[in-house]
């Protein structure tokens, strides 16, 4: 990078601008079925036919068309008949609702829940907590009860969570080898995306997705099939109910959701349940140690302030906690993509 006067600060703020509008046109073309109906088509359409099919305007259409080839997420080519459109491979691949990694449903998770908590992001600054209760009417000393206020909601936020393990789960799970741990629970598991990837990874595992009962019920009902026959199921609130012994526990984006004192409380009950030998392995967005970056990480930090009660954290501050709670041998390992590792030995 070069110095600061190298820097168009101008420009550089009006990036910062339309960084709403970007990911709104995202959003938009994702929930009008625009690059689903693309793919099913099999041919390039015009601006009228896509607009036709979709029941929008065609001048509205056509304006969310181009602002989708500037954003590289479609392809225009004139003809004697007029402008025709495809997808990239980028939105065959990641905004198709049929793509293995499709990251169809975070993209609505996003856009009908996370935006409207961002809208009061001054006010989640001034009182340092999150806006759950000024948003939905639901209380903000419990966040997973908001994220959970409808079986719809809960049905968005689970789909989303799989869609980020179909692309990251891989990576986190390579980053040790876990092949010694042949008894793992997922604490938090939701719908089983990163146990499916840890099962796949790792074939003589069993890996038990341990959540509240009534998500493990939607896991059942719309996630895993019963023929799945590496993974299992425990109903519980970890916090609350006991944690049954296991050899490798996984945390996967479950202590950014909460404040220091709870991770502890939630760590040391690991600790007790695991087997001597075993160990605990956390899944989360680092923090570089002087909290300069990456971006990412510091932009997820500031969302769960405006959605839940805790924050990203640096690899040292995790370190602190797991040691804290009696953990040892702690190593943590970049993967280069959105979520990194850190495991501690019992």
């Amino acid at each position: 990078m070069g110095s600061t006067e190298d820097l168009d600060y101008p420009q550089l703020i009006l990036q910062y601008n339309s960084g709403f509008l970007v990911s709104k046109v995202v959003f938009t073309a994702c929930e009008l079925g625009v690059f689903d109906l693309l793919l099913e088509s099999g041919e390039p359409l015009s601006s009228d036919a896509i607009a036709a099919r979709l029941g929008t305007s065609t001048t509205g259409m056509e304006r969310l068309l181009d602002a989708c080839v500037g954003l590289k997420l479609l392809a225009v080519k004139l003809t004697q008949v007029g402008a025709l459109y495809r997808n990239t491979e980028i939105s065959n691949i990641y905004l198709t609702k049929s793509s293995p990694k499709s990251q169809y449903h975070i993209m609505m998770y996003y856009s009908n829940t996370v935006y409207l908590c961002w809208h009061y992001l001054a006010d989640a600054v001034r009182e340092g907590r999150n806006q759950y209760e000024r948003v939905f009417g639901v209380s903000s000393k419990d966040p997973f009860g908001a994220m959970y206020r409808s079986e719809e909601e809960m049905l968005k936020f689970m789909a989303g969570q799989n869609s980020v393990w179909s692309i990251c789960g891989r990576d986190v799970l390579a980053a040790f080898d876990l092949s010694p741990f042949t008894h793992i629970f997922d604490l938090g598991g939701g719908g089983g995306a990163l146990a499916r990837e840890c099962a796949a990874l790792y074939p003589n595992s069993t890996v038990t997705i341990y959540d509240l009962p009534k998500v493990v019920q939607m896991a059942k009902e719309h996630f895993i099939p019963p023929e799945e026959r590496q993974i299992a199921f425990h109903e519980g609130d970890f916090f609350n109910d006991s944690i049954p012994e296991a050899e490798l526990y996984i945390l996967s984006k479950i202590l950014h959701d909460w404040d220091d004192d709870k991770c502890r409380q939630l760590l040391v009950k690991v600790h007790k349940a695991c087997r001597p030998g075993g160990g605990v392995l956390l899944v989360e967005s680092l923090l570089n140690e002087d909290k300069s970056g990456p971006l990412e990480t510091q932009l997820y930090s500031m969302n769960m302030l405006v959605q839940t009660e805790g924050k990203e954290r640096t690899a040292a501050e995790y370190s602190k906690l797991l040691e804290a709670a009696g953990f040892g041998e702690i190593q943590g390992e970049r993967t280069g993509k959105l979520y990194d590792a850190v495991l501690g030995r019992k």
